[in-house]
């Protein structure tokens, strides 16, 4: 009986022309699916703190800093709110999980010679052992704790690239909030929607992976051009 062979994916565009690309990647609902922490922090947020907004109106603001959430939200002593989500978020970071198939994708591009790096709004104490279960080799991480405004600016993108030496047009930032998109288009940086995330895109409507194995497939079959952002 002869064993299948499996397909192995397409390998991403590799850099022909000796300018080196980047992919950088938001964390929360495109690298892990952290939704099941931030339900629990939430919940501990409303207990102590008697907030009453339920954990849906927090989550539609997702992909923007703590403090931005808080002041959409009109939640009084914010400082106080911030310092106990974060402890509870630290206490069940555990309950975090990797996407299916996010690791192997990561190592594809890294064997392909593409930067990768990360740019999140969540803090870089609660983010760095979040990646550091990945054991992917990110050469950057743009928290709200660097310089720069935070997304939906532009600044955490092109100061992430600054750190890895790659111009915007040779660039792609994976995301699946509306601030991703706007932070991409706003940097000059093409943007591709994580529809295996939480959010939705917004027009115009960009390019989507419904998976980190399409991804890898997108970024293999369209090669990215020299001053395109598209």
């Amino acid at each position: 009986m002869t064993t299948p062979v499996q397909e192995s994916p397409p390998a991403p565009a590799a850099p022909n022309d000796h300018k080196s690309r980047a992919l950088l990647l938001d964390l929360d609902g495109v690298l892990l699916d952290t939704r099941p922490v931030m339900r629990k922090a939430w919940q501990r947020v409303q207990e102590v703190h008697g907030v009453a907004l339920p954990f849906r109106d927090y989550e539609r603001h997702l992909g923007r800093a703590f403090g931005d959430i808080m002041q959409r939200l009109d939640v009084a002593d914010a400082e106080a709110v911030r310092r106990t989500y974060e402890a509870e978020s630290a206490a069940t970071a555990h309950l975090a999980e990797e996407f299916a198939g996010i690791v192997e994708t990561l190592h594809a591009f890294v064997a392909a010679d593409w930067r990768l790096g990360v740019v999140t709004s969540k803090h870089v104490d609660r983010a760095a052992p979040l990646l550091a279960r990945l054991g992917c080799p990110f050469a950057t991480i743009r928290t709200p704790a660097g310089a720069g405004r935070t997304k939906p600016a532009p600044d955490p993108l092109l100061l992430a690239l600054v750190d890895l030496g790659v111009d915007p047009a040779c660039a792609v930032y994976v995301g699946d909030m509306a601030v991703d998109q706007e932070s991409a288009a706003r940097a000059g940086v093409r943007y591709v929607h994580a529809a295996w995330g939480y959010g939705q895109p917004t027009a115009p409507d960009p390019e989507t992976a419904a998976s980190p194995k399409e991804l890898l497939s997108l970024l293999s079959a369209k090669q990215l051009l020299e001053g395109s952002t598209v």
